[in-house]
């Protein structure tokens, strides 16, 4: 590993056991071949899987290993009607695990989300029995102010170029406090514990992912 993956892996370590003390669990591996092997390895064949949208689990690899597997995948994204996706979603909730990323972690190893819609948060808090969150080294933040400026002024603006989302960010590249229709950041969520123990995983990867 390189010095900065050496500081990561040292910083984990510490968030990890900070996680157990909020009823969440945390693993380290050192690349995303080993992350997205143990991953696998954790859900049972048969398992019903969706996920929220997320560039990290797509970067590692874990969509494209899962697709492979024996497993009962719900995509909200091919859904062509209201109807359809409401359906979708309404089997997201009962799902057996849900995959995301997190905008930002803190080093008390709070989580920090911000979303547009609020699925994916709204799954994050209840619903989904396990939810598997993929963290590259890029999202650890000092303190939850830290971790919501990091959202709204660099993955925020990255999102809405992804998604071309007619927003101040997107033009500008930094967060705006908009109340616009395309806004991404209508709902922001502090995770501080998990009412359900052990419910909550985060895998952190040696990497850079996501935004």
């Amino acid at each position: 590993m390189t010095y900065k993956q050496e500081a990561f892996a040292s910083a984990a370590k510490s968030i990890i056991t900070n996680l157990e003390k909020r009823g969440m669990e945390g693993y380290f591996f050192e690349d995303s071949a080993s992350c997205v092997m143990a991953i696998s390895d954790m859900i049972p064949a048969g398992s019903v899987i969706s996920w929220g949208g997320s560039e990290s689990i797509k970067e590692v690899g874990l969509m494209d290993a899962l697709k492979r597997g024996e497993y009962e995948l719900i995509d909200r994204m091919t859904a062509t009607t209201p109807e359809e996706n409401r359906l979708l979603y309404s089997k997201t909730v009962m799902a057996d695990y849900y995959l995301m990323s997190s905008n930002a972690i803190t080093y008390d190893g709070e989580l920090v989300n911000i979303d547009g819609n609020g699925n994916r948060v709204a799954c994050l808090i209840h619903g989904p029995k396990n939810v598997i969150v993929v963290v590259g080294m890029n999202k650890f933040c000092a303190n939850i102010p830290e971790a919501v400026n990091r959202v709204r002024n660099m993955a925020a603006p990255a999102n809405a170029k992804r998604l071309n989302r007619q927003t101040p960010c997107n033009a500008t590249g930094h967060c705006g406090d908009c109340l616009s229709p395309d806004c991404m950041c209508n709902q922001i969520v502090v995770t501080r514990r998990s009412g359900q123990k052990g419910r909550i995983k985060v895998f952190f990867v040696a990497e850079n992912l996501g935004y």
